[in-house]
């Protein structure tokens, strides 16, 4: 298992020694958070990049995508503003939802609120930390429209 991870990005968790924890979000919901360097998982539905870039190491056979969506990740300046600081967090957040209020982000935004309205929606993350990443922000906000009709 270990040899599939690059050195620099180890998987948060081995399901061969149980160390670590499981970083799927799994709330319930039809919206889940996984980062790129977890298998994949037949109920994982429907599975969307949401980063800009693609994840350092990973081949595109081992992702199993069916959508690769830039437009709603986080601009670069952005992203390297908040460069994964957890201080950071509350501020990104909030830079993030203001980049996601408007056009083109918009418009993803709904695009995968509807996805999720269809069926389970998986978002992938290069992010160390999903907790923290724009996965999480985009998880949240799309539960929230989907709650709200």
């Amino acid at each position: 298992l270990a040899d599939s991870f690059p050195a620099s990005d180890p998987p948060s968790f081995t399901p061969i020694t149980g160390m670590g924890r499981p970083v799927s979000r799994d709330t319930g919901s039809e919206v889940l958070v996984k980062r790129a360097y977890e298998p994949t998982a037949k109920d994982d539905g429907y599975r969307v990049l949401v980063d800009r870039i693609w994840p350092r190491g990973v081949s595109r056979d081992h992702l199993h995508l069916d959508e690769w969506i830039k437009q709603v990740a986080p601009t670069s300046e952005l992203r390297r503003w908040y460069g994964h600081k957890v201080e950071r967090w509350d501020e990104f957040r909030d830079r993030y939802l203001r980049e996601l209020a408007e056009g083109e982000p918009l418009e993803a935004v709904k695009a995968l609120t509807e996805r999720a309205r269809s069926g389970q929606l998986t978002l992938v993350v290069g992010a160390r930390d999903a907790d923290h990443s724009q996965g999480e922000v985009l998880r949240t906000l799309i539960e929230k429209r989907l709650k709200s009709g």
